[in-house]
């Protein structure tokens, strides 16, 4: 058995408590302040990269904490049950038993955070994902797009409560901030916040269709007025996605509501990081900016569809020191 990892995983930790947030009310003003120096911001993502690095011990224990912050994800046209079933078989047992009898912490229990499917598919995930307190995470209000009628939106996110969904990513109305209409972008996410009642409700802005990172940062602090419990960067269908310097600004932006109101609000970056090494950085990031609570699934969340499978070669590496083909770990 290799050396037990280091602090920086601890499964059995007891979670956080988190000043969950319940929105205020919309300070035009304030939203209207938002300066971003765009060549600062593509300057200190580029230092973080160069910057931090982690190795050995440290790199399976942030991989480790990776896997338990996933939402593992498949939002394809071709989805079907039996997609379903064995994503959330993935889901349950992320890695090989072998593996984590090496790393020392089979008996953890390691789990993603959660797995993110279509409305039609919760039932599925829940009948597969029973007994494990691994959530159930639907999309939702005309995802990926969002150009379907606000009435119909709203009762989507109704029926996915009522089917089963602890969680709710909805889509924003880009055609809101694009116009600077920050009033209906605040009514409308509050509307959807009124619909999810108690289920966690993460916004994505798709980041890549906005424009401007003042856009963006505009965007998150507006949503969380508005009473988001994550914002999150895209659906994953956008050219752009998650990029560093998207997951600066809107860590920021995180953070001064959270000087401004003291509620905790969550960041889901998702979109384009199939790397283990993309997947590091990002969360490099967010500890420096945040902080290491932030650096649990309450408050972070990875939605992926690949990354697991390079995250299993990384640490299968660490623990055999030989690399596995990717054919060897398919997701669903």
């Amino acid at each position: 058995m290799l050396m037990p990892l280091d602090e920086n995983f601890n499964k059995r930790e007891m979670d956080p408590v988190i000043v969950k947030n319940s929105g205020i009310p919309l300070h035009v003003e304030f939203i209207n302040e938002v300066r971003i120096n765009k060549s600062a911001v593509e300057k200190r993502c580029a230092s973080a990269i160069n910057r931090r690095t982690v190795k050995k011990h440290n790199q399976a224990a942030w991989l480790l904490k990776a896997i338990t912050c996933m939402d593992l994800t498949t939002l394809s046209g071709d989805d079907t049950e039996g997609r379903v079933m064995r994503l959330c078989n993935k889901a349950k047992n992320p890695l090989r038993d072998d593996l984590l009898e090496k790393l020392g912490v089979k008996d953890l229990n390691i789990t993603v955070g959660g797995v993110c499917v279509y409305h039609q598919f919760i039932r599925t995930a829940l009948d597969n994902l029973r007994g494990s307190n691994i959530p159930v995470v639907a999309v939702s209000t005309g995802f990926p797009a969002g150009h379907t009628p606000k009435k119909t939106k709203i009762l989507e996110i109704k029926e996915s409560i009522r089917s089963g969904a602890q969680e709710i990513d909805i889509v924003i109305s880009r055609r809101h901030v694009l116009s600077g209409n920050w009033k209906k972008l605040y009514d409308e996410i509050s509307e959807y916040k009124e619909a999810s009642g108690d289920a966690c409700l993460k916004t994505i802005l798709a980041t890549g269709e906005l424009g401007t990172l003042k856009n963006v940062a505009k965007a998150s602090l507006v949503c969380m007025m508005a009473g988001a419990n994550f914002i999150k960067t895209s659906t994953g269908k956008e050219t752009i996605n998650a990029t560093l310097p998207f997951t600066l600004v809107m860590s920021r932006a995180i953070r001064e509501y959270f000087e401004l109101t003291g509620f905790e609000v969550g960041y889901k970056p998702a979109g384009g990081i199939s790397s283990a090494k993309d997947c590091l950085s990002q969360m490099m990031l967010i500890k420096e900016e945040l902080g290491t609570k932030w650096l649990h699934p309450s408050l972070f969340r990875l939605g992926a569809s690949s990354l697991l499978s390079d995250i299993e070669r990384q640490i299968e590496h660490f623990a055999t020191g030989q690399y596995s083909s990717f054919n060897r770990h398919g997701i669903a």
